[in-house]
C-alpha cells in the first residue's frame, strides 16, 4: 500500500532542480523518522510486500549468512517498490540479528518480545543493517554494516517491566528494543555506528543522495 497520507516532501535548499525523488520502500516509521530528521526529502514510503519469512527459510536451507540475507531481501523491496515509481531513487532496507548463530525474528506478540529478550540476556549479539537503491530496475548503490550490542543479564521482573513501559514498540524491532528509547538500560556495551543498530546505514547513505543532488552538496 502507498502511503498517501502524505503530501511529496518538499525541495530542500541547495538540492538539483532535477534530481530524482527519493522512495523509502518500507513503512518502518523508524527509518523514516530518522531519514527525516536528517533532512532527507521523503517523496514517498511504500509497502513493498516481500515474505520475508520465505525468503529466510530458503537463505537458510542453502547455508547462507545473515548479511546475505540482509542485502538480498533490501534489494528485493528495493525492487519491488520501484516497479511502482520509475525515475525515481527507491531505497530498501533490512536488518538481521545473529546471535549463537541463529537469526531472530521481530517479535509478534508480548510472549515473543519476552522470549527474545531471555535469548538475549547476558550474551553479545550482532546487528546486520543493510540498505540497497535502486532506479528503473537497476541497482545504483548498496551499504552493508554491523554492530555488536551486549545484554547485560535480564531478570524475569525487570522483562516484564519494560514491556510494560514499551508496550507494542516491543514489536517494531527484531530484538525488541529500541536504543534511542528506553531500551538503553538493556545494554552494558554497544559497538559500532548509532544508525546501524536503528536500522539504516544512514552516513553512507547522506553521501549517495548529496552525488545525486537529492542532497545539497
Amino acid at each position: 500500500m502507498t502511503d498517501t497520507a502524505a503530501a511529496p516532501a518538499p525541495r530542500i535548499a541547495g538540492a538539483k532542480p532535477d534530481a530524482p525523488p527519493f522512495v523509502l520502500g518500507s513503512q518502518s516509521p523508524t527509518r523514516r523518522h530518522m531519514l527525516e530528521a536528517a533532512g532527507v526529502p521523503v517523496h514517498a514510503a511504500d509497502r513493498p510486500g516481500v515474505d520475508e519469512d520465505e525468503v529466510k527459510a530458503a537463505f537458510r536451507a542453502d547455508g547462507a549468512g545473515a548479511d546475505d540475507v540482509a542485502e538480498a531481501l533490501a534489494e528485493m523491496k528495493a525492487q519491488r517498490v520501484a516497479e511502482r515509481y520509475g525515475g525515481c531513487l527507491v531505497m530498501g532496507a533490512d536488518q538481521m540479528l545473529e546471535v549463537d548463530g541463529a537469526w531472530l525474528d521481530k517479535p509478534r506478540t508480548r510472549d515473543q518480545a519476552a522470549q527474545t529478550l531471555r535469548t538475549l540476556s547476558g550474551k553479545t549479539h550482532r546487528l546486520i543493517a543493510c540498505a540497497v537503491v535502486v532506479k528503473d530496475g537497476g541497482r545504483i548503490w548498496h551499504h552493508i554494516d554491523s554492530a555488536k550490542l551486549t545484554v547485560r543479564p535480564l531478570s524475569a521482573g525487570f522483562i516484564d517491566s519494560y514491556l510494560d513501559t514499551v508496550g507494542a514498540a516491543a514489536f517494531d524491532s527484531v530484538g525488541a528494543y529500541q536504543l534511542e528509547g528506553v531500551g538503553a538500560q538493556l545494554f552494558t556495551q554497544v559497538q559500532g555506528d548509532y544508525f546501524t543498530v536503528l536500522g539504516l546505514p544512514l552516513l553512507p547513505l547522506t553521501d549517495l543522495l548529496r552525488n545525486h543532488g537529492v542532497l545539497p552538496s
